[in-house]
């Protein structure tokens, strides 16, 4: 055979495997790679006998094509030595399955498969995922690709390197990747969730387990409720309780609501004591009062603080995004005195005091107000986040307009 030739898999399952004297050994029936090495390498083959199946080693193998028919000829029939990790079989595991197209940032159906074949191995290089692929293995692709050239028409094809993509629907708990999703480390939560709310369940917590806590909680919290509960429901209460101490109060407030009551206290009582006593306040107050959709991470000063000195303290402290679109000013009894801009602190005068560019448009929100006239609040004032206050005026947290908008969605 010429030097590296490609081939689709597709045409290869099923072809004939020869000794050298040329007596048939058997079909085959996959192909074995080790996708722990830069170029995932065929390693081995399984091939069907009369006396079941031999997983021989293919580095004594080599491919032949004669008349358009491919088969395989090997040097000696070994039989393969091969470590658990980083082996896929590329029929049962990746054919037909679901992949993610890194770039994309999508799942995608494997129609076929192409390997690179030459004197020194033959490599996994792509997948196709376009409907070429899909009639290629039905053995009707050449004439139906006739037909409809004649009409001006083709198949659409789609080719995806392999280190484009990454293999995520394992049927099998026993595969042992020493890299496992590690393409996926670049994409973005919310795509990330995207991704998680298409697999099956098997796929979908092997996935989510294999994040560290910060990006499960930052993909957790991006989930559609029902998704965050099928995910905890199947994580160990230590895992879980440790994602979610990553994530906001109130975001963990709204999850433990959706979860059956007792795996909910199971997992308050496993998290920190700090972090459960925020989640337990929140939980306490009335669906659709503002408080059930209060945040309490916020940065407050107090108004003799000099700008200079606040910009010092937020670098420090280096809140989220939603977290500093405004800070606010206490007194040294907790209450709300005002609100400052994230803008008024970058274009003041270092010197000057937060008193002296400190403004409220509105009055500040109570814990216990009804939510149903928040969002025409703050589009009105075009506020991103407003001040909550409790009974007593003491600062009680903020209402930020993304979680408002989810609000207001969710009671249409």
């Amino acid at each position: 055979m010429n030097p590296n030739t490609t081939i689709y898999f597709s045409r290869l399952l099923g072809s004939k495997l020869f000794g050298e004297a040329d007596d048939m050994i058997g079909r085959l029936a996959d192909l074995i790679v080790d996708v722990g090495i830069q170029r995932p390498k065929v390693v081995a083959a399984s091939i069907s006998t009369r006396d079941g199946e031999r997983i021989v080693d293919f580095g004594q193998c080599r491919v032949r094509r004669v008349e358009g028919r491919y088969s395989f000829v090997a040097s000696s029939i070994k039989d393969a030595s091969l470590s658990p990790e980083n082996l896929l079989y590329v029929k049962k595991h990746l054919l037909d399955k679901q992949i993610v197209d890194v770039d994309g940032r999508k799942l995608v159906r494997v129609n076929d498969l192409v390997l690179d074949s030459g004197p020194a191995g033959s490599y996994l290089v792509a997948v196709d995922v376009g409907l070429e692929g899909l009639f290629r293995r039905l053995g009707v692709a050449r004439p139906l690709s006739r037909l409809l050239k004649a009409f001006g028409k083709s198949l659409s094809s789609k080719l995806i390197l392999w280190n484009e993509v990454e293999a995520v629907d394992f049927s099998s708990t026993q595969i042992k990747l020493s890299k496992a999703y590690s393409k996926l480390e670049g994409i973005h939560p919310s795509d990330l969730a995207d991704i998680l709310e298409d697999l099956d369940h098997t796929s979908r917590v092997a996935l989510f387990n294999s994040l560290d806590e910060e990006r499960a909680a930052d993909v957790l919290e991006e989930l559609e409720p029902g998704a965050q509960v099928r995910i905890l429901e199947n994580l160990s209460d230590e895992k879980a309780a440790d994602v979610l101490e990553k994530m906001p109060a109130d975001e963990v407030a709204d999850i433990l609501d959706e979860l059956r009551a007792e795996k909910a206290e199971r997992l308050l009582a496993e998290m920190e004591t700090e972090s459960s006593s925020e989640v337990r306040s929140l939980m306490a107050y009335p669906e659709d009062s503002v408080g059930s959709l209060m945040s309490k991470d916020y940065v407050f000063f107090n108004q003799s603080m000099k700008v200079a000195d606040a910009m010092a303290e937020l670098r420090a402290v280096k809140p989220e995004a939603e977290v500093v679109y405004s800070v606010y000013v206490l007194d040294a009894r907790g209450k709300y005195v005002a609100t400052v801009s994230l803008r008024d602190i970058v274009v003041a005068d270092p010197q000057a005091r937060l008193g002296e560019i400190m403004n409220s448009v509105t009055d500040p929100l109570h814990d216990t107000d009804a939510a149903g006239s928040l969002a025409e609040l703050m589009l009105k004032y075009k506020l991103h986040t407003a001040p909550v206050v409790d009974a007593e005026g003491k600062m009680a947290g903020t209402v930020v307009i993304e979680d408002v908008l989810e609000y207001v969605m969710h009671k249409r």
